[in-house]
């Protein structure tokens, strides 16, 4: 593995003087991103036993689920895009999960008027090790036992406990009341001090049995039954019935273009046409300066303007439109469509900022984002999360099962197109990408960051398609979203990396944005990843440049 730092990534204060450089891996056979070492090291270590890309992704997402379980884990939902290099087609691949089939009978038996944040009714049926085992099952290689080996031996023999790990125990155990949870995650009763080892031993269990009995016994069987009786024992409304009635949808992804090169996400329920819908509104608005993206300050003012105008058209488009398209149409033609982007983007003002709709969603995030790709050019884009900071704040401490709270983004209201209903998908925010040209994959990226996900993927794709930067300097760039001041609120807050300058931030100021400056490479700004397939990648004879955010704990890895 070559692992250097990419000196045109390097990261700077606004006066020149370097800061923190991104890692760069490059390999000639297969590549890894992921934000956590001992992930990426997982899935190399994969690929290098003759591992498909896919198998590569699930071991990734395995460890990924032990070792920031704030982020991700077995009680979540996935998305995926997965390019198979035999056909050279891209297939989506939905791992998220429903409602309960009696989920609206119970909260209007609760009297409630708004979905809880979190708690036993915020849970919905966790999707993701089923799309695991529908990868696996098209496009695996080794067994399960091998693909799950590392992040058993990480639940069960420990991990070093890393500041970024000690501290989301920290903020979780401040927001739940649960000793289950507490007995679990924090059973020192005390803060865990970065070293110590950290043991998931009811998690290594539950990986274990899925090892040996399948992907499947987590819906219809041991696991299912525990799962089934651990839930009904917290009050969810989810049991047996749901459990074995969810199933992974195949779909084709969805594609536009971004100044001739091909941009692909995940259809609906992610939020992939909202990352879409920004990028053509900011193409009929100009380009960036491609000196100014490559000065390692961001877009300038003015692109920035832009790219915070159009994201607060596109989410409300999202709260609008955005749900299970199996039980509300969503109207993603009409979205992407030429008269609308040009309606939207004509309506920005280029030297005010407006007033954004409220949000119909509470705000927040906590999601993993991973890529691989192969020797043979296979490529994995998978995006994967518990939500909020280990969702639901309910775990069962017999399979150390940790749920997800993404059943809050339902709404009550019946007017609503993402209202609450028996067996539905609520809308994502998660939305895998990769960008193709010729046909054939030329960067595989994606962010965790719950809102600023299609933000951050509006600011990386001009970053590489109109400055030419690598793909480190590409997710190293200062970064902005906007965001709701709190729960449900309209997206006003621009929260800015001070590396953009004071130039742009006294600029945003000047058009009347609400500016909250973070600090540097702050990870509340998201985390993007990209493996940039150089010349074709391993299948053309190229090779693979893959780049994690400093942002992260990540560390590329490539052979």
């Amino acid at each position: 593995m070559d692992l250097a730092f990419d000196p045109g990534a390097a990261a700077a204060l606004p006066d020149g003087r370097p800061l923190v450089p991104a890692l760069l891996a490059r390999g000639a056979s297969g590549a890894v991103v992921a934000p956590h070492h001992l992930a990426t090291a997982a899935g190399l270590g994969i690929l290098r036993a003759g591992g498909s890309a896919v198998d590569a992704a699930i071991a990734t997402n395995a460890v990924l689920a032990v070792v920031m379980g704030s982020a991700c884990g077995i009680g979540g939902d996935a998305f995926w895009l997965v390019w198979d290099a035999p056909s050279a087609a891209l297939v989506a691949l939905n791992g998220s999960g429903r409602s309960a089939a009696r989920h609206l009978e119970v909260v209007e038996a609760a009297g409630l008027s708004r979905m809880p944040i979190r708690g036993p009714l915020s849970i919905t049926v966790p999707g993701a090790v089923a799309s695991w085992g529908e990868a696996h099952a098209r496009w695996g290689r080794l067994a399960r036992e091998a693909i799950l080996g590392p992040a058993i031996e990480l639940a069960d023999g420990g991990f070093a406990a890393s500041a970024a790990w000690a501290a989301s125990v920290e903020a979780a155990a401040r927001a739940f009341d649960s000793p289950a949870w507490g007995r679990v995650y924090r059973p020192l009763g005390r803060p865990w001090r970065p070293g110590e080892r950290v043991r998931l031993p009811a998690l290594a269990g539950t990986l274990r049995r899925i090892a040996a009995a399948g992907f499947a016994d987590l819906y219809v069987g041991d696991l299912a039954a525990a799962q089934a009786a651990g839930l009904a024992a917290v009050g969810s409304p989810i049991d047996a019935a749901d459990l074995a009635a969810h199933t992974t949808d195949v779909r084709s992804p969805l594609t536009t273009t971004y100044r001739g090169v091909t941009v692909a996400t995940h259809p609906p329920n992610s939020s992939g046409v909202v990352g879409l819908e920004i990028l053509r509104i900011l193409e009929r608005m100009g380009a960036p300066d491609p000196s100014v993206l490559g000065e390692g300050r961001g877009a300038g003012v003015a692109w920035t303007h832009a790219g915070i105008e159009a994201a607060k058209l596109a989410l409300a488009d999202r709260d609008a439109f955005l749900t299970d398209p199996d039980a509300v149409p969503v109207p993603v033609d009409a979205i992407l469509s030429d008269d609308h982007v040009a309606d939207l983007a004509a309506s920005i003002d280029r030297r005010r900022a407006s007033e954004p709709a409220p949000s119909r969603l509470p705000r927040g995030g906590g999601t993993i984002y991973l890529a691989t790709v192969d020797h043979d050019g296979n490529a994995v884009s998978l995006i994967e999360s518990n939500y909020m900071g280990f969702g639901s704040g309910v775990v069962d401490p017999a399979t150390g099962i940790a749920y997800q709270n993404r059943g809050s983004y339902f709404s009550l209201d019946p007017s609503a197109a993402n209202r609450l209903a028996p067996r539905k998908r609520t809308l994502h925010t998660l939305m895998p990408a990769m960008l193709l040209r010729d046909g054939r994959p030329w960067v595989v990226v994606g962010s965790m960051g719950g809102d600023a996900q299609p933000q951050i993927h509006a600011q990386v794709v001009p970053a590489l398609v109109d400055g030419g930067l690598s793909a480190a300097a590409a997710v190293a760039m200062p970064r902005w979203f906007v965001d709701p001041p709190e729960h449900f609120a309209p997206p006003r807050i621009v929260r800015v990396e001070p590396r953009v300058g004071r130039e742009t931030i006294e600029g945003l100021r000047a058009m009347g944005h609400d500016v909250a400056v973070a600090q540097p490479f702050d990870p509340g700004l998201g985390h993007c990843h990209a493996i940039e397939l150089v010349d074709g990648g391993p299948a053309m004879g190229g090779t693979l440049a893959a780049a994690t955010d400093p942002r992260s704990e990540g560390a590329p890895a490539a052979w």
